[in-house]
């Protein structure tokens, strides 16, 4: 169970990083606020037509007697907008992280030589064309596998009981752990660690994974939070993958008035203890 309040630890500290190189986090903040804009333009596109789009793609139920007709179709254009928001909510990291690629690789490069004992950050050696290939490629995989957890658990929502209370539970696990895995993928892809690799480091320490991600995507749920919280998320997954990885973490100067306080010295012209 300690793992659960380490992982915890790692989204706050991520925060606290960019809290303190507020530089940072206004690039990183870009990506976010483009892809925010995209989904809010698909997710308002949907409500507005999704009904056309429900009534094209069922003309069996033209000739419904109301109100069987209205009933069947509103349930449809319900169901269709609900999955819609909920694969937004599972890719919204892929994607931001896909657009703000560039972006995030060097904050937590920075991550990595600020925590780093010898302030060195690993580096991938490859073209930037390469990396962009590498993350679209993985992240549509993650994506097809997200996609696969939403659609069953969106069906196992509709078994009474279980539906209503285990279901939703498990879905804010699935969420995190493939929140995680985006992120933490920035700085495992740059150690050359492939996608299976990734998911098998995961999975090895799950309770890590949960207390990182669970939360994050909890707070995801409310809207533009997610744009505000992603320059942090990836900076703590840096260090998440590497404790995955093993590798040291040096803390940084303490801060605030821990800080600022001098270590206690002997007044002048007193003399030193002991002799």
């Amino acid at each position: 169970m300690r793992d659960l309040g380490v992982g915890f630890g790692y989204l706050l500290k991520g925060q606290r990083w960019v809290a303190r190189h507020g530089k940072q986090y206004g690039f990183g903040l870009l990506p976010g606020l483009v892809t925010l804009v995209l989904y809010a333009a698909a997710l308002v596109a949907l409500a507005l037509w999704g009904e056309d789009f429900v009534a094209w793609s069922t003309p069996f139920a033209d000739d419904w007697t109301s109100p069987w007709q209205g009933l069947f179709r509103g349930f449809l254009t319900a169901v269709l907008f609900a999955l819609g928001l909920l694969l937004a909510v599972l890719s919204f990291t892929a994607v931001t992280l896909l657009i703000g690629q560039p972006f995030y690789e060097n904050l937590s490069e920075k991550v990595d030589r600020d925590v780093s004992p010898d302030g060195t950050a690993p580096e991938s050696g490859l073209p930037l064309w390469r990396e962009l290939w590498i993350s679209a490629r993985d992240s549509l995989r993650i994506l097809v596998r997200a996609a696969v957890w939403g659609v069953l658990l969106f069906a196992l929502g509709f078994v009474p009981v279980v539906g209503q209370t285990v279901i939703p539970v498990l879905g804010f696990f699935v969420t995190g752990f493939f929140l995680t895995e985006e992120l933490a993928a920035v700085a495992l892809e740059r150690r050359g660690v492939a996608l299976r690799e990734r998911l098998a480091l995961l999975r090895s320490r799950k309770l890590l994974v949960w207390g990182f991600g669970t939360p994050l995507g909890l707070a995801f749920l409310v809207p533009f939070v997610a744009v505000f919280l992603m320059p942090g998320a990836v900076a703590g997954a840096t260090l998440l993958a590497r404790d995955l990885r093993g590798e040291e973490i040096q803390e940084g100067e303490p801060d605030g008035d821990e800080a600022a306080t001098p270590s206690p010295q002997p007044p002048t012209g007193s003399p030193a203890p002991g002799r």
